[in-house]
Formats: C-alpha cells, structure tokens, sequence
C-alpha cells in the first residue's frame, strides 16, 4: 500500500510540477496533513517541499573505458571506491549508493544531495575508480522524497557489517 501510494504521488508530481511552495493552509489541508501524519519539524529537517520531496542528483555510474586492470590492482580499485563512498556518505554528500545485480553496462547508482551537476562532478571526481577510468558517470537532476535524507542514519541501525 505504502508503495502503491509513493507511486501515485511521483506520477502526480511528473505530471503537474508544483507552482508554487507557498499555500495558504485551508481546513481540508489541515485535515490531510494529520491523517497522513505530516511532521513540520521533520520536514524541515529533512528539506522537504509541500509534496514531501526536494533536489537530489542522481549519478548512474557505467563501465567506464579502461577496465583491463588485473585482478589485484580490481580489487584494490574497488576498496578505494568503496572507501570513497563511506567518506562521502559519513560527510553528508551521498545520500544513498548501490550496484546493480546483473552485469549489465550501468553498474550503480548515487544519489548526492546537491542542487547541480557541478557539484555532484566535484564529488564523483574523487572516486579513484573514476580517475582510473574504471568507471564513469552520468549525472542527472533528479526530484525524489525528502525522506531519503534519513537512510543513512536508518541504515546504520539495520547493518551488522561496514563495506
């Protein structure tokens, strides 16, 4: 059902962007609100809009051109790339990451929490398997629930082991 709801709600934003942040609140807003359980204080914190989202940049991250390392200098890549992501997460740049589980060419996904492409460039740039060509990077803008600012904080409560 939760699902089915987020569903709707991102259908309903694609199809109509919001005009305007600023409502006045009528009584069936107020209604609303409270039966969906809307927390202001947690919004805010969080940096949601009025439809519960925010600005994010997406990365998907692809085989990228030089992919002839051997398997020790792979594995050694793939720590530091690893590392890079710990380091960006615990600093509050990369909000959430993960590999896809085929083989396909677009090996994962970050999502950063900055408002532009530049900034999300200067963030991919210290990944040492994107200096060695290992990967590369698409970035693109993306709007998504302001909820996801709370992953890592819930992530670190449900994993038993680090990367």
């Amino acid at each position: 059902m939760k699902y089915t709801f987020l569903a709707l709600l991102l259908a309903l934003i694609a199809c109509e962007a919001p005009t305007s942040t600023e409502e006045t609140p009528t009584e069936s807003t107020a209604t609303s609100e409270e039966s969906m359980g809307f927390d202001d204080a947690l919004a805010q914190e969080v940096g949601a809009d009025d439809y519960g989202m925010r600005q994010y940049v997406m990365a998907f991250l692809k085989a990228g051109p030089n992919r002839s390392q051997d398997s020790l200098e792979a594995a050694r890549l793939q720590r530091a790339h690893l590392d890079n992501i710990t380091r960006m997460a615990e600093g509050g740049s990369l909000v959430l990451a993960g590999p896809f589980m085929d083989d396909g060419t677009v090996r994962g996904i970050y999502i950063f929490d900055v408002k532009t492409i530049e900034e999300a460039e200067k963030l991919t740039a210290t990944d040492p398997a994107i200096q060695a060509g290992r990967l590369e990077m698409e970035l693109r803008p993306w709007y998504g629930s302001a909820a996801l600012m709370k992953v890592n904080e819930l992530h670190n409560k449900v994993a038993r082991k680090g990367i």
